[in-house]
């Protein structure tokens, strides 16, 4: 069943739910633009931090770092989340930009394999972990704390804008990298030209976790803590009471995420590596992306609340289906930076139309006392277990059928798979619209 909001969530003052969005969505922004900073970097920290490998076990070990962060967001997104259900979104989101921090400042100055040899690769490594950590843990409270202070009949436009603000976030760490990798001169950007976005990120971050601190009067309004024994052990609650809803919620995100990675991280990988477009041409595709889904994403959350949440999954996933494999091998047909922009702008705009949707329905399936841990244990596993290892399966595939357009079959399949899990969620789906 779905989750009546209680009459505290139903209604604040418009100010308050202003500044509440805009905060969020900085905060939120800022978190992404660190963690994703990684992936389009991967071929220049590849070759920093392996360099013993070959150009392909560079590249692999490369993406495998960047997949290994996803490994810890299991655990940010429960252990956030329930902190999140008992001390209040607030203080959740403001630790896990905190925790993000210190990942992206040990990644921006992580020494190389050439300056410190195996120190270097198992430094990254353990900032990505850091950063998984935080990134998943921002989910669910943010989600969550969108979707409470949301006037009745918006709150697909509200939860949305958790969805716009990472393609601000991916659109900056795309931009970041065309722009280094188009004025700087190749030596100086492996020097380190590639640090740059981190460490900016590092300064950045500080401002954002002082604008989320200023959550706490919005907060005040709307008491986060809970009594009696079904929020003692919200974990406990949340598997014996709603394992189905976690289980599809799962299998919803599974598609949306392999289909989101394989769009705005690795084509414009796959761009420089394989179709050699040029690094500046497949970074501005990707900041195209960004862009489409920071303005699309409140578009989209809009309809949702006049249509409900399954019809947009539904249509934009069935043009997903039938259009990714056709628009993968148009683009391998004949490489040009113009298709590259038209396939990457045409697939993000469906990716975002449902993946809005998406982010609306979550938090829904769980009563308010475990809908952060809910939320953030859906996504954080979601992600983890398909969104990290997307780029890697990617090349792989690749390399072990030697059909290039084998990872859009791939990810064609799993669309499918992912959008029959919308029969395991009720009426419930497009309650609260």
């Amino acid at each position: 069943m779905g989750h009546t909001l209680s009459t505290s969530e139903k209604y604040g003052s418009r100010t308050s739910r202003s500044r509440l969005l805009v905060v969020t969505t900085i905060g939120n922004a800022l978190e992404f633009f660190d963690f994703t900073v990684f992936g389009y970097f991967a071929i220049v920290i590849g070759r920093l931090f392996f360099a013993p490998m070959s150009a392909e076990g560079q590249l692999m070990s490369s993406l495998a770092t960047f997949g290994v962060g996803f490994l810890m967001r299991p655990l940010g997104g429960v252990v956030f989340g329930i902190y999140a259900d008992r001390a209040g979104r607030r203080a959740a989101m403001t630790l896990t930009l905190t925790l993000m921090m210190v990942g992206v400042c040990l990644a921006g100055l992580a020494p190389t394999y050439a300056q410190v040899g195996i120190a270097g690769p198992i430094l990254m490594v353990l900032a990505r972990l850091i950063q998984g950590l935080s990134a998943g843990g921002e989910v669910g409270p943010a989600t969550t704390l969108l979707l409470e202070h949301a006037p009745a009949g918006s709150r697909a436009f509200y939860t949305s804008w958790q969805l716009g603000s990472q393609g601000l976030g991916i659109a900056a760490g795309a931009a970041s990298a065309a722009l280094l990798t188009h004025f700087l001169p190749e030596e100086q950007l492996y020097a380190w030209g590639w640090r740059l976005p981190f460490l900016l990120g590092a300064a950045i971050l500080p401002v954002g976790i002082a604008l989320r601190r200023q959550l706490s009067e919005i907060e005040t309004e709307y008491p986060q803590s809970t009594t009696g024994s079904d929020s003692a052990i919200p974990l406990r609650d949340l598997f014996h009471s709603h394992f189905r809803h976690l289980a599809a919620g799962v299998l919803l995100i599974m598609g949306a995420t392999v289909a989101a990675y394989l769009i705005t991280f690795f084509i414009p990988t796959y761009s420089i590596r394989d179709l050699k477009l040029g690094e500046s041409a497949s970074y501005a595709c990707a900041v195209a992306s960004g862009i489409v889904i920071a303005i699309v994403a409140p578009i989209a959350g809009k309809v949702t609340d006049r249509v409900g949440r399954k019809i947009p999954i539904v249509f934009a996933r069935l043009l997903l289906i039938a259009s990714l494999y056709p628009m993968y091998a148009w683009l391998s047909s004949a490489p040009t930076a113009g298709r590259l922009l038209v396939t990457v702008v045409f697939l993000s705009v469906l990716l975002t139309i449902q993946g809005a949707a998406t982010i609306s329905l979550i938090p829904v399936l769980f009563p308010r006392h475990v809908r952060a841990t809910g939320t953030g244990t859906v996504y954080s596993f979601g992600v983890a277990l398909f969104g990290g290892s997307t780029q890697l399966a990617a090349v792989w595939l690749i390399s072990a059928t030697g059909n290039r357009l084998s990872p859009a079959i791939a990810t064609t399949a799993v669309l499918i798979v992912s959008t029959l899990s919308l029969l395991l969620i009720g009426s419930e789906a497009d309650a609260e619209t």
